[in-house]
Order: C-alpha cells, then structure tokens, then sequence
C-alpha cells in the first residue's frame, strides 16, 4: 500500500462516518496562536474549536496535517525512524462521540482498512495517577475488552505514557495507544507495548479529553469531552510496505536514490557516515521544500533559523559525501514528484523554493571557503603557541558569528590532530540559548486576551459586523463590564473594525440614544468572529440593553482604507517587478501610513524603488473600481487569490479584487477605498530590511502624502538657496561642496600630519619605551598617521599611546610594534581600558585599536588607565 494510498483510504473512512476532511493547515501556525513557532501536531490547527474559542465546520472533523518538530533535528540520519517533517491522520470529535466510538473506528480500521490481524494489535491505557488524583481508566479498558481485546493485551502505562495535556492548565486526559506485535524477530518474550522496544510499534494514540486542568493542579470534568487522535502515516507505511526502515517507504526511496546518483556512494553498503548523510538529506530537503513552500524564509531568528538550520546540515553532508554543487534544488524536485500531489503548494511555490534554496546554498558554500580559511588560521596558531587545541571561545566565533559548523570544526580539528573544547562550547551555547529564553519571554498580552474572550462568549451570540456597509450604526449594548481598569463593551451590532489582517481597529465614539450617556472607543480586540470595545468613558454611565449609536471616526477610517488597498497595489507591483517569490511577511495599515514586509533578499535599486511607486501611482490614477466578493476557498484560489502563509481560513473567504482581478486580487477582510483613484497618491518613504530575507517598505498616500511632497519641495528650495543655485542643480551642487569640503579636510590632515611629528616624554616600561599624549588634530581619521610616525622614531619594541579632544567627543588609539605586541601588549586591550573612561567604546587588533568617548575632560585619566594596563600586562608577562 502506497503512502498516497493509506492517506485516501484513512480520509475516507472517515468522510464515511460523518467526519469533515479538512485540507492541511500551514506549517506556519495561524496568526491568532504565537504559542509554537511550527505545527507540531494534527490537533494544532484545530485548538481554537477544542478550546470552544471558534464555531467547529462540523462536529467530526478528519485531517492528514503536515507537521515540523525540532526536537528531532539532531536525531535525524542516526536512527531510522526520526524525522523533521512528517504527516499525522487524524480523526477528531468535538463535543459528539466519545472512548467507546473512537476505539471502534481505530479497531475497524486496523482489520478491514490495513488489514492487520486482531491477534498482533496490543493497546495500552492510562493506570491512574495519585497527584492527579485519578485510577485506572477502566471505562477504557472495558471498551477494549467489549471490542474483543484480551486482556493480557491491554496494558496499563503511567501517566508519563498516557496521559496527554497541553501544557500547565487547558484540556487534557487519558490516552490510548495501539501497538502492532511485529513478533520475536524483533524483541524478547517478555516485551511489552510502552516500553523501549522494537517488537512493539505504536501507531495510533487516541486522546481521551475530558478535563480541564487548572492553575492550581486540580482537574474539573469538561462538559463535552472530546477526541483527538494521531496515526503517523510514514509509520504506517514502513508497516504497509514491509521495511524495517521509514527511509525505505515510497516517500524516501526516490530522494535516497538521488543521493547515490549525485554523490557515487551506495546506501546500506556498511558506511555508517554515508548512510546518515544521505539519510540527512532526504529527511532536511523535504523539510526544507515545505518550510519554504509555506512562506517560512532563510534567517536568523525563530522558523527561519530552523530553515537554515535544515539547508546548512543538508549542504555539509552533501559536501562530506561528494555531492557537488548546487544540489538542494535537485532534491526539490524530487519532493515534488512525490508529494506535490497530495501538497500542491510544493508545484505552485516551485520557483520560489528552487530560489531560496539556490541562494542559500551558493551563500553557505562561501561561509564554508571563509570558514575553513579562518579556521585554517586558528589551527595553525594552536600549534604554533603549544595550545592543547582550538578553545571555545574561537570555535564559537566561527559558529555564531561566521555560521560555520561546529561538527565541520571538530572533524577538520580532527583530521590535523588539534583537539576542540567542547565542553566550553557547549557552555557557550547554553548561555546563548538562555539569552534567546529570557529575550523571548511574552508578557501578559494572552492573558488579557483570554479576559476578554471570556467576557464576550459570556454576553451572547457573536457581534454582528456592519462596517463593510456603514460608519454608523443604531445598535444596543449586548453586555458592559469594568475588569481591572478597563470598560469592556459588547454590541449587538457593531460599525467597528476590530485589529486584524494588519489593519489597525477603528476609533469612535458610542453614544446612548436619550444623550445621557458616552464613550470613546480606544480598542476593538477580535475574537474569531466575535469582538469586544474597550471604552473610554466620557459622560454618564454605559449599561446592558443600552440604545446607543455606534459612530466610526469616518476621516482616520477613509485614510487606512487608503493606505490598505495601496497595500495590495504595492504587492501586486513588487511580484510584477521582483518575481513571484514575493510574498507579504507582516503589514501595518493604520490612518498614518502603510508598512509591508515582504519575502526578498537583497535591497530594492533606486530603479527598482522608482518603477515600483510609478506601478502604483499609474494604478491609481486609472480609477479601477474596488471590489468585495464573498466566494469559496476554492473558487478564490482557482481564480489565482493571494492568501497570507499562515493564516487559517474557511471555506467561505472574502475576496478583494482592483478592476478585474488581473493586476491584484487577495483574500482579506479588511476595509477598502471603492475605487483605486480614492488613495489620490502613493509615496515611498523608506526602504530597508526587516529581518534576514524579508524587506520593508513604508509609505504614506492621500492628503499625507501630497503634504510630504509640499515639504520635499520646500527642503529642496531652501537647499537650492544655501547652495547658491537653482533647484534643478542641487544634487550637483551638493556633490561639488561636499568634493571641497573632503580636500580641504585632506589637506588639514596632511597639515596637522607635517605639523608636529616630534616624539614628547618617553618612558620605559618593562623594556618597552612607551608614549602617552594628547594632541590637537583637525580630525581623528588623522591620528594613524601620526601614531606611526612617532612610532617609527621610538624603534622596537615601542607603544604608541594618543588621546584627541573634540567637540563633545574624545578619541583614543594605541599603536603597538611587533615586538611590544610579542612582550604582551594588547592595543585592542589597552584601548577599551581607556575607552571606558571617557565614556566610549571601541577595540581593534593587537598591534592597533582605536576608540571613541563623548567626555574629552577626562582624557588624561584615560591615558593613565592605559598606561596601567599595560603596566599590568608587561607584568603579568615577566617582561
């Protein structure tokens, strides 16, 4: 049974037993849960309905989700059975059946859909737990013995193997697991299924929902308990296709063979190193493809940090087993023939992995050439100087800093026999892994959501949105509270857009009918398709049943409206003129301007900025109409509808469309001008990078803009009458003044350099003459030339120590000769010694450093604290 074959088959029972096949969410968790960085679990994406926070489609639900753990990232290649990247069937109730139903549909399934015979499948149950306060789960086991289980096959586990929470409070209970008895091939008579084993593979885990785990450690019995369960299709496939190993099912066998193709090498031959890169490969380069397919970017930080992750291990192996570059691209298309069926993401975003793939890995193989130099030089110095190897300090550099790998550093170590100190960095990265912790900690921002959430379910049926058809609505308050400062306020009718999509939440006012009574509206928070008002009272007191006109405040409306639909113009240009890779990676849509993040990795030329804005301006002034539509998913993705990576949308969308769709159409819910010529003009501000790969340009339309146009016009006239020239010739004067400036200083430099290169007081320190000094100098860019002449005149071995006043600033530098250098003087030392001081910071090499401070006053103490440094390192040296 193929892989394509055990998902069909498992969808479709399931669609037969009244479940909803939902497609796979995104691996990019949905906007509204920042709780993981990837998808971990089938169950993920459908939190919201366990959590009773969103209306389920239906109350059985079925999924083949598509899911990321890093956990396993460094497990991958050395077992058979770990993976990155894998896909979890799933059937789910919400609220509807319960124990007794999901064991018999996991049973039916086993025998009639996979065939299994009843006398290999084992199940183990929850035995109880004492600080929970619970026994063994006997409605379980009686429902196992009910199906036909004996029960010498049903198995108690502790609470560590089944018993499922999410975390410290939220919905949790007892789980079941199905284990399959591959016999005594594979293990001793007295296995049991739950333990460290290979006769006994889990394939199925049902999780048994039915408490509500709170802050205080007690569990409260849900109203409705649920189901979620999980069976790993590659899992079932190793089962299916009669292999020992997950890299011989059909999903592998293609990019294995790939491998051995490109590299020569043959798998399962008895090379351990070559069987785990190949391994490696296959696992990271599916991983990769579908990261990438789903919006997720090569960087530093979070999801993309995991991506580059999987390309840098992937392209050491394939550099380690003679795979020559660039391969990574060759690998997804491999992914694609043997997934884009089943994820046609793969085939839609195929340009724009092959892109990011290419890019990296030419990149990384440069890092690699540096590296290897670098570390060339490090090895070289341990065995020159006698060191017992490369110290942590110098392997972590070459790993944090220049992103060389840490394995690549103890093999290469290795191979010129210096040892590394792995102890010290794995110390190092701990520290830094603690840093990343403590910097990621999120304040209390879910916790106030959470409030809300409850305030508003508590109120009634959802707030109906009326601010697609108007600014002003007749409503009544369906409910009105004061939780900790704060005015909550639920309408039954609502004109206010609530933060979403990017587009800040709309301001206003709420007015009682009879005139008693007003606030203003400082907040709209959404909550899924629920909303609530936090309110600023103005006069008299809001109560529940309130009459009261909700008035939107219509000019800062009018203005985000603008600033979005040239949001989707602005997109619509930088695919048109950039490539298709091109894809929104966060937005900000307020009355004030536009901010739009997107996928990209290199800046924007001035042409590039230039043709863009003229796109959009031409765009605007075509006065194409501005459409809504409310469609199917997909309709709007048949009609080629942009979505956001990420975001998590139904089966009914709305659609935002300019003209007839040919140049911009998104699913969005946000406000829009009717017609493109409403934005009046689109003006680019600022262009610059947002993170690794992901660029950022702000701009500014309507009345702002046409008032920043007024002012450059201003600025250039007023520059046109300093310089002494119209301003059509401004740039052109500008560069002849700053040409002048630039050889007037040069000749100041060369003056002060000629002026006074005599030496002052000398003194010796440890056998080493040293010079201590203030100087006037027209600019400190001149004091290198200075430092060397006088140092020239000293001999070696000699140090050069001068200070330099400015305006509101102090410079330092320290000039040292080889042989002071060689005594253990330290320029870059002595000078952040000295630095200190003046209330500055610099550094530089051994034999020259050079520093700043914003205290000139104290520039004698400055040169007496270096003077004691290297006091204090000519000591320490004996010298």
């Amino acid at each position: 049974m193929t892989s394509d074959e055990i998902r069909e088959r498992y969808l479709s029972f399931f669609e037969s037993r009244d479940h909803k096949r939902l497609p796979s969410a995104s691996l990019v968790p949905a906007e509204h849960d920042p709780s993981v960085l990837l998808t971990t679990a089938g169950m993920h994406p459908l939190k919201p309905y366990f959590q009773g926070r969103e209306k389920p489609p239906h109350h059985r639900l079925t999924s083949c989700q598509k899911c990321f753990r890093t956990p396993d990232i460094d497990q991958i290649g050395l077992t058979t059975r770990h993976l990155t990247c894998f896909e979890m069937l799933g059937n789910f109730s919400i609220g509807d059946y319960f124990k007794a139903d999901a064991a018999r549909f996991a049973w039916e399934l086993s025998l009639e859909g996979f065939g299994f015979n009843p006398d290999d499948i084992w199940v183990t149950v929850f035995e109880g737990d004492e600080e929970l306060g619970l026994g063994p789960d006997q409605e379980a086991i009686d429902i196992w013995l009910e199906i036909g289980v004996p029960r010498e096959r049903i198995v108690l586990c502790p609470r560590s193997e089944n018993f499922w929470q999410a975390g410290p409070t939220g919905p949790c209970g007892p789980c079941s697991e199905l284990y399959l008895d591959r016999g005594l091939d594979f293990g001793k008579e007295d296995d049991l299924p739950g333990g460290d084993n290979e006769r006994f593979l889990e394939y199925w885990n049902l999780v048994f929902m039915q408490f509500e785990q709170n802050p205080v450690g007690t569990l409260t019995p849900l109203p409705a308990p649920s189901i979620d369960t999980g069976l790993g299709l590659n899992r079932m496939a190793l089962i299916q296709q009669g292999v020992t190993s997950i890299f011989e099912t059909d999903q592998f066998v293609p990019l294995i063979q790939l491998g051995e193709q490109l590299s020569g090498k043959t798998y399962d031959s008895g090379d351990v190193a070559v069987d785990r890169a190949l391994r490696i490969l296959a696992d990271h380069t599916r991983g990769m493809s579908f990261l990438i397919a789903d919006g997720v970017v090569p960087s530093n930080e979070d999801r993309g940090y995991v991506l580059r992750r999987l390309m840098r291990r992937a392209i050491v192996q394939g550099r380690r087993i003679g795979i020559e570059p660039v391969f990574l691209p060759k690998y997804a298309q491999v992914v694609r023939e043997t997934m884009g069926k089943a994820y046609p993401e793969l085939i839609e975003q195929a340009d724009t992995v092959d892109m990011w793939l290419t890019n990296e890995e030419e990149s990384f193989n440069r890092t690699l050439e540096q590296g290897m130099k670098m570390l060339e030089d490090v090895i070289e110095t341990a065995k020159r100087t006698g060191a017992e190897g490369i110290g942590a300090d110098e392997a972590f550099r070459l790993h944090d800093t220049y992103g060389f790998p840490f394995d690549l550093t103890l093999e290469l170590a290795a191979e010129r026999g210096v040892g590394v100190d792995e102890r010290g960095f794995e110390d190092l990265m701990e520290e830094q892994r603690t840093r990343a912790r403590a910097s990621a900690g999120r304040e209390g921002g879910e916790d106030a959501r959470e409030q809300l959430r409850v305030f508003a379910s508590s109120a009634g049926e959802p707030t109906k949105f009326t601010g697609y058809e108007t600014t002003e609505q007749a409503t009544a308050v369906a409910s009105v509270a004061v939780e900790d400062g704060r005015v909550l306020a639920k309408l039954v009718e609502s004109p206010f857009y609530a933060t979403g999509g990017g587009q800040v939440h709309d301001g206003g006012v709420i007015e009682c009918e009879d005139g008693n009574c007003s606030a203003k509206v400082v907040d709209v928070v959404r909550l899924g398709d629920d909303q609530a008002l936090v309110l600023e009272p103005l006069t008299g007191e809001l109560k529940d049943g309130e009459r009261v006109w909700a008035r939107v405040d219509r000019r800062a409306r009018r203005a985000t409206e603008c600033n979005h639909t040239a949001t989707h113009l602005l997109h619509a240009a930088l695919r048109e003129r950039l490539g298709t890779h091109v894809h929104q990676a966060g937005s900000y849509v307020g009355p004030d301007k536009l901010r739009f993040d997107f996928t990209h990795g290199s800046p924007l030329s001035a042409e590039d900025r230039a043709w863009v804005e003229d796109r959009v301006n031409a765009m605007v002034l075509e006065n194409q109409p501005v459409r809504a539509l409310t469609t199917t998913l997909d309709e709007a993705k048949s009609l080629g509808a942009m979505a956001l990576f990420g975001e998590k949308y139904g089966d009914v969308v709305r659609m935002v469309e300019v003209g007839d769709g040919g140049f911009s159409r998104e699913l969005c819910g946000g406000t829009h001008v009717r017609s493109t010529a409403e934005i009046g003009v689109f003006k680019i501000t600022q262009e610059t990078s947002s993170a690794a790969n992901v660029r950022r340009i702000e701009a500014i339309t309507g009345p702002l803009g046409v008032e920043l146009l007024r002012r450059h016009d201003r600025e250039l006239t007023a520059a046109a009458v300093a310089l002494r020239t119209q301003p059509d010739t401004v740039a052109e004067a500008a560069e002849t003044a700053v040409r002048k400036r630039r050889e007037a200083e040069k000749a100041l430099e060369k003056g002060a350099g000629a002026a006074d290169t005599s030496v002052g007081e000398v003194v010796e320190i440890g056998g080493v003459k040293a010079v201590f000094e203030i100087r006037e100098v027209p600019n400190p860019k001149a004091l290198p030339d200075l430092a060397d002449k006088l140092r020239g005149q000293l001999g070696d071995p000699a140090v050069v120590v001068l200070g330099a006043p400015g305006e509101g600033r102090a410079s330092l530098l320290v000039s040292a000769t080889p042989g002071a250098v060689a005594a253990g003087v330290k320029a870059g030392a002595i000078v952040k010694v000295a630095a200190a001081v003046v209330g500055g910071g610099g550094g530089g090499r051994d034999n020259m450093a050079q520093a700043g401070g914003k205290d000139p006053e104290k520039l004698p103490d400055a040169l007496a604290a270096a003077r004691a440094e290297i006091e204090r390192a000519l000591a320490g040296s004996g010298a």
